[in-house]
């Protein structure tokens, strides 16, 4: 009776823990404060799940290790590890839960491995569930037609599921190629579950396959020839699913017009294509009840002189035609171009300045590689020149935006 009672609690714990883990991956519509209880008490769950099944790790260094055991041990030591990692930072950029414990760790470093690693927890988890699935529906009394519905429809979710993996940028997330995370708050919230449960689905699904290939390869005659070609079959189903439906997107996002052609009518624009952004004053700095505020921050108000703009982000297409490189994660001619540092930027400029035989904004001092210390801030003369950060922020509150510098022509003066 206690052991049947200690099985349903670490059920429900199990349970719990996964609902848990889709909320937490659906910021956009918990919200900041309910994701930090949220990941508080994934934490806690986390700890007594593995209290419970404290009996897994005595049995570590005992028995005979097949294929399905080692896999198992391998993927369970990954998520317990990477959910650590994710709580640590989280916790070491709270404002809610934990605040004495913001900036144990260098706040960009804990933000960048918390984005990363926290997909990382929800693919190990989809494939933890998946490998125990064997075990869990081996009570189940299915016909053969049955089984292999079920198992027809889970590929199709997992190809929808291995398509939105592909399309919400995650592999970008996970490797690490981009900082920050892009949420669309416009979806409605029962498409960011589903999203979220098509996706975990896909991760366990594979685990689940893998787990029944396995241990298909270690049975013999007939019945292990039929599992292995159920399983690749299945597999290969949901992953052609899933390449058709990136495929047929990828085309659909090609025919999109250029967001290029979407000036508003009324804005000020120069012959060239430059738009005047009028001058004006403002308070720079953070407020104090803003979360992340550096303690040095002083609020000061700024003058910004009237300035041409061009409305439109550089295009990755005009970036490697002056620099002959582009450094962005999400490629394509005609995006904007990303990941550049201060210094690509000013170098970007001078090149666009020195391509028009004008000024360039800036200048270096002595011979080698261009630093942040040998750059010199010309005078307000014709150039080009990356916008300053309180260009960015006076323009914010408008409908331009740039984000890069742009190409300058000699007829107009302090081009941006």
């Amino acid at each position: 009776m206690q052991a049947n009672r200690k099985n349903i609690v670490k059920k429900v714990i199990d349970v719990c823990m996964t609902i848990l883990l889709l909320c937490l991956m659906a910021y956009q519509v918990t919200g900041e404060k309910l994701h930090e209880w949220g990941g508080i008490a994934m934490t806690v769950l986390l700890i007594v799940h593995h209290i419970l099944n404290y009996k897994w790790y005595r049995s570590l260094f005992k028995g005979k290790y097949t294929a399905y055991r080692i896999v198992t041990v391998i993927v369970n030591t990954l998520l317990l590890a990477s959910i650590a990692l994710t709580a640590l930072c989280g916790m070491a950029m709270s404002s809610h839960a934990v605040p004495f414990l913001y900036g144990m760790f260098p706040v960009s470093f804990a933000r960048r491995f918390h984005l990363a690693i926290s997909f990382w927890s929800f693919i190990l988890m989809g494939l933890h569930l998946g490998l125990h699935i064997p075990a869990m529906t081996a009570g189940f009394k299915w016909s053969g037609k049955v089984s292999f519905a079920a198992a027809a429809a889970a590929a199709v979710v997992s190809g929808i599921g291995l398509w939105l993996f592909v399309k919400n940028g995650i592999p970008d997330y996970i490797f690490f190629r981009t900082p920050f995370a892009f949420f669309d708050y416009d979806k409605s919230a029962v498409l960011v579950f589903l999203e979220n449960i098509a996706i975990l689905t896909a991760f366990a699904f594979l685990g689940a396959e893998a787990a029944s290939f396995i241990k298909a390869g270690q049975s013999k005659g007939k019945a292990k020839r039929s599992r292995l070609f159920i399983s690749s079959i299945l597999v290969f189903a949901a992953l052609l699913i899933g390449a058709v439906l990136i495929l047929c997107t990828a085309q659909k996002n090609n025919a999109v017009p250029s967001w290029s052609d979407q000036l508003p009518p009324d804005v000020d624009q120069t012959s060239d294509n430059f738009v005047l952004l009028e001058g004006g004053k403002f308070m720079m700095g953070s407020p104090e009840s803003e979360n992340w505020r550096i303690d040095d921050e002083t609020r000061h108000e700024v003058t910004v002189s009237a300035f041409y703009i061009d409305p439109y982000e550089t295009t990755q297409k005009d970036y490697a035609r002056v620099t002959g490189e582009n450094p962005s994660s999400f490629t394509g001619d005609e995006l904007p171009v990303e990941s550049v540092s201060w210094l690509d930027a000013i170098i970007f400029a001078n090149a666009k300045s020195a391509a028009f035989t004008i000024c360039t904004a800036t200048s270096t001092s002595g011979a080698g590689t261009i630093t942040a210390n040998t750059i010199r801030t010309a005078p307000s003369i014709r150039r080009a020149r990356r916008p300053a950060r309180a260009t960015f922020i006076a323009e914010g509150a408008g409908t331009i935006s740039a984000r890069t510098c742009a190409a300058p022509t000699a007829r107009q003066d302090n081009r941006i």
